[in-house]
C-alpha cells in the first residue's frame, strides 16, 4: 500500500495532499514547484516587465540592485512563513511592480520532475499599479501522472480541495510503521547486538545508526536527494502518535470538515454534476444552485457499496493470480525435469548410433536447450509480469480498504469516483487468458532412431504427435426434439496440430457407434433421431500421424413428445405460413402440400390441427408423407403420402390415389382433426373432435415419415404439437422409444 501513499513528484509520503481535477493527488509544496505559466499569460509578460517606469529608490540604504531578483528566486518564502504573503505564493501571481535593475531578466527554477517554473514575486506594499491591459497572469498546473493541465483561478492552489482522507491514512500508516519499528536496530551494524537506529532513509527503506549513516549513507552524491526521517518513536512518545493535520478535536471526535467556499458551513449535500460535497450556502447562492444534488450520507453509502463491489472482483482476480503463480512455479520445475528427461533420452539414442550420430547429437542437444531456455524465459516473463500486476492490485486493495474504514463522507466522496475507476481498470487488466500459461511443460520433440545410416545427416526432431483427447463442452451440448447438438474443444496448452474430428453416435438402442460427422468444425447438430431415446456420443481428433484417443462419452436424451411447426423451406410456394409457422393457408384454389419440421421413425406420436376457416366445402387432407412427396396436388394421390381427406359431410382414406373407407362425419369451422402415428404397431389413425374417424387408416407402414397437410385458399388450419397421446387411444411404450 505504501506506493499509494507516495507523492509522484517527490517520491515521499504525502504532505498536505491536494486533489487535482483529474482525481490524482500531489503534495501542496510539490504543487508550488510544478505550477507553470500558461502560454496565454506569457504573451503579456514582456509588456509587464518592459513597460514599467523608473525604479523607485531602494527601501533601505545600501540595498543591492539584485535584491529584488534575489527575492524573486525565493519561490515559497512568504508561503513558508505562513503569513499573509502566502496568498501571493499560492495564487502564483506576477504582481511585481518594481524593476530590479536587471532589465528584462527573468529568473527561473526547475522542479524535481524537470518542469521549468517561472518564480513569483509578491507585490511590495505601495507599489504602483500594473500598466493598463497587462492584467494579472494566469497559471496552470500539470498533473505529473496523467499530464493533464489544470488552470488556477484567483484562489490559486487554495482552489484545490484538501484530501483529508489520504492525509489521515498517511498519518496512520506512519504511526503504524513507527510502532512496528519502535525497537528497530541499525540494519548495517557489525556489532552484536546492533546499535539503535538513528535515522530511516525513506528511499532506501534502511535503518542506520549514526556511525553507519555517516559511513554508508553520506549526504552527498546520489544520496544527497534522499529523505532521512527521524528514528521511529514509540507509539506514546511525542510525535509518534499525534493526530497531525487529520487528527481529532478536543472532544475526542473527528472535526467536521467545513466548506472551502464558506468557512462557517459544514458539508451537507453532494453535487452530482460537479462530483463534490457542498454546503447549504453553495446550494442557495453559489454555482451549485441549479445542479443535481443528493444527500451526503446516501451518496457516501452508495459509493462505498460500489467500491466494495469492485474490490470483490479485484480480490477474486488476486486469488486467481496467486494460484497462477504457484502453477507457474510448478511449471518451471516440470519444464526442468522434462527437459532433463528429453536430454537423457536424446543422449541414449545418439550414443546407440555410434560414430555416425556424433556430429548430429550436438546439434540436436542445442535444439532441446534452446527450446527449454525459450520456455523458461516465457514463464519467467509471465511470473515477473504477473507478480508486478499482483503487487499493484494488492497495494490498491489495501489502500482502498483503508479508505473504506474512514468515516469522513465528504472526504471519501472527494476520491471515491477516481478510486472506483482505478479499481475497475485494475480488474479489467486481468483479461481473459492472462492467468493461463503461455507455454506447456511438454517438449514437442520426438527423435526417430529407426532410419538407415544413410539418413543420419537428415536426422531431426519430428514435430508431429497424435492429437490429444478432445474435451466435450457439456455446457454447450443440448437436445431439442429429435435433434442433438454437441460441442468440443482441444485441451489448453495443446500444440499438436489437428486436421479434423470424427464424431460417433450409437443407434439410441445400445448398439454400436457409427460415424455421423467428419470435419474441422467443433460444433455439430444431428437431426432425424428417435424421440424418447437415449444416445451415446464421443469424438476423437486426427492428423497426419494418425487418430487420437476418444473423448469421454456423453449421454443425450431426446424429447418424449414432438414439438414442431410447418416447414417453410419445403412447403409449396403457394402456401402462406403465419403465427410462427404454426398457421397455414394457401393462395391457390388448387391443393398444395406443406410438411412439418419433424421426422418420425420410431415411437407413438400425436398432433392436432384446428380448422380456423372453412369456406365453400373444400377437401383438406391430413396425414403423413415422405420428404420427397409431390407438393402441387392433394395429399395421398402419389405413393409418398398417406392421408385422410374430408369435406363437411364425410371422409376418405387415400394412398396412391386409391380412395377407401368412406366414413360419415365431416369438418367445419372450429373443428379439430387429430393424427395418431403409432410406429410401434405401424399404423395410422385419425380423429375428428376427439372421436376416432373410421378404422385404423393404414397398417404395415415403415420408414421415416413427416407430418403433412394439403389445402387450398378456402381453408386455414393451425397446428398444435407437443401433445400427449389421448388416454383412450394411448398405446403402451416399448423400451427405448
Amino acid at each position: 500500500m505504501e506506493e499509494e501513499l507516495k507523492c509522484p513528484v517527490c517520491g515521499s509520503l504525502f504532505r498536505e495532499p491536494i486533489i487535482l481535477p483529474c482525481s490524482h493527488n500531489v503534495c501542496l509544496p510539490c504543487a508550488r514547484t510544478i505550477a507553470v505559466q500558461t502560454p496565454e499569460s506569457e504573451q503579456h509578460l514582456p509588456a509587464l516587465l518592459h513597460s514599467r517606469g523608473p525604479a523607485p529608490p531602494a527601501s533601505a540604504p545600501g540595498a543591492a540592485p539584485g535584491a529584488a531578483a534575489g527575492s524573486a528566486a525565493c519561490l515559497d518564502s512568504e508561503s513558508a512563513a505562513g503569513g499573509g504573503g502566502g496568498d501571493h505564493a499560492d495564487k502564483l501571481s506576477l504582481h511585481s511592480e518594481t524593476d530590479s535593475g536587471y532589465g528584462s531578466y527573468t529568473p527561473s527554477l526547475k522542479s524535481p520532475n524537470g518542469v521549468r517554473v517561472l518564480p513569483l514575486v509578491p507585490a511590495p506594499p505601495g507599489a504602483a499599479a500594473a500598466p493598463r491591459g497587462a492584467g494579472p497572469a494566469s497559471s496552470s498546473l500539470t498533473c505529473p501522472q496523467c499530464h493533464r493541465s489544470a488552470s488556477l483561478d484567483q484562489r490559486g492552489l487554495r482552489g484545490f480541495q484538501r484530501n483529508r482522507l489520504l492525509e489521515a491514512i498517511v498519518q496512520r500508516y506512519q504511526q503504524g510503521r513507527a510502532a512496528a519499528a519502535a525497537a528497530a536496530k541499525c540494519q548495517l551494524c557489525d556489532r552484536s547486538p546492533p546499535e539503535p537506529a538513528a535515522v530511516l532513509c525513506e528511499q532506501c527503506e534502511v535503518l542506520y545508526c549514526a556511525a553507519c549513516q555517516l559511513r554508508c549513507h553520506p549526504a552527498r552524491g546520489p544520496f544527497a536527494k534522499h529523505r532521512l526521517a527521524p528514528p521511529p518513536a514509540h507509539p506514546g512518545a511525542p510525535g509518534g502518535g499525534g493526530d497531525g493535520g487529520g487528527g481529532k478535536g478536543a472532544g475526542g471526535g473527528r472535526k467536521l470538515p467545513t466548506c472551502a467556499e464558506h468557512d462557517l458551513e459544514n458539508y451537507s449535500m453532494y453535487c452530482v454534476s460537479c462530483r463534490s460535497p457542498v454546503c447549504y450556502q453553495c446550494l442557495e447562492e453559489g454555482k451549485h444552485s441549479k445542479h443535481d444534488v443528493k444527500a451526503l450520507g446516501a451518496m457516501w453509502k452508495q459509493h462505498k457499496a460500489q467500491l466494495s463491489q469492485a474490490l470483490n472482483g479485484v480480490s477474486d482476480k488476486a486469488k486467481e493470480a496467486k494460484e497462477f503463480l504457484v502453477q507457474l512455479k510448478n511449471l518451471l520445475q516440470q519444464i526442468q525435469e522434462n527437459g532433463l528427461d528429453y536430454e537423457a533420452c536424446l543422449v541414449a539414442q545418439c550414443d546407440a548410433l555410434v560414430d555416425a550420430l556424433t556430429r548430429q547429437k550436438a546439434k540436436l542437444l542445442t535444439k532441446v536447450t534452446k527450446e527449454r531456455e525459450h520456455k523458461l524465459k516465457i514463464v519467467w516473463d509471465q511470473i515477473n509480469h504477473c507478480t508486478l500486476k499482483l503487487r499493484q492490485s494488492t497495494g490498491l486493495m489495501e489502500y482502498c480498504l483503508e479508505v473504506i474504514k474512514e468515516n469522513d463522507p465528504s472526504g471519501f466522496l472527494q476520491i471515491s469516483d477516481a478510486l472506483i475507476k482505478r479499481v475497475q481498470v485494475s480488474q479489467e487488466q486481468w483479461v481473459k487468458g492472462a492467468l493461463e500459461p503461455k507455454v506447456s511443460a511438454e517438449f514437442d520433440l520426438t527423435l526417430d532412431s529407426e532410419p538407415l545410416l544413410q539418413s543420419i545427416h537428415q536426422l531431426d526432431f519430428i514435430q508431429m504427435k497424435l492429437p490429444p483427447v478432445p474435451l466435450l463442452q457439456l455446457e454447450k451440448c443440448c437436445t431439442r426434439n429429435n435433434s442433438v447438438t454437441l460441442a468440443w474443444r482441444m485441451p489448453p496448452l495443446s500444440h499438436n496440430p489437428v486436421e479434423g474430428y470424427i464424431l460417433e453416435l450409437d443407434d439410441g438402442d445400445g448398439g454400436q457407434f457409427r460415424e455421423v460427422y467428419v470435419g474441422k468444425e467443433t460444433l455439430c447438430t444431428i437431426d432425424g433421431l428417435h424421440f424418447n431415446s437415449t444416445y451415446n456420443a464421443r469424438v476423437k481428433a486426427f492428423n497426419s500421424s494418425g487418430v487420437g484417443p476418444y473423448s469421454k462419452t456423453v449421454i443425450l436424451q431426446t424429447s418424449d413428445v414432438a414439438w414442431f411447426t410447418f416447414d417453410p423451406s419445403s412447403a409449396h410456394r403457394d402456401i402462406v405460413l403465419s403465427n410462427d409457422n404454426q398457421t397455414a393457408t394457401c393462395n391457390s384454389y388448387d391443393d398444395r402440400v406443406v410438411l412439418g419440421t419433424a421426422a418420425f421413425s420410431k415411437g407413438v406420436h400425436y398432433w392436432e390441427l384446428h380448422v380456423d376457416r372453412y369456406d365453400n366445402h373444400p377437401d383438406p387432407a391430413f396425414g403423413i408423407a415422405r420428404i420427397n412427396v409431390v407438393k402441387d396436388m392433394m395429399l395421398g394421390k402419389d405413393d409418398k403420402a398417406w392421408a385422410m381427406y374430408v369435406d363437411n359431410n364425410r371422409s376418405w382414406f387415400m394412398h396412391c390415389n386409391s380412395h377407401t373407407n368412406r366414413t360419415e362425419g365431416g369438418v367445419s369451422k372450429g373443428a379439430t382433426v387429430g393424427v395418431l402415428l403409432d410406429l410401434n404397431k405401424h399404423n395410422l389413425t385419425f380423429y375428428i373432435n376427439g372421436q376416432q374417424q373410421g378404422p385404423p387408416a393404414f397398417e404395415n407402414i415403415e420408414g421415416v415419415f413427416m407430418p403433412a397437410l394439403s389445402l387450398n385458399r378456402n381453408v386455414q388450419v393451425t397446428l398444435h404439437t407437443g401433445l400427449e397421446v389421448p388416454q383412450s387411444v394411448k398405446q403402451p411404450k416399448l423400451p427405448n422409444n
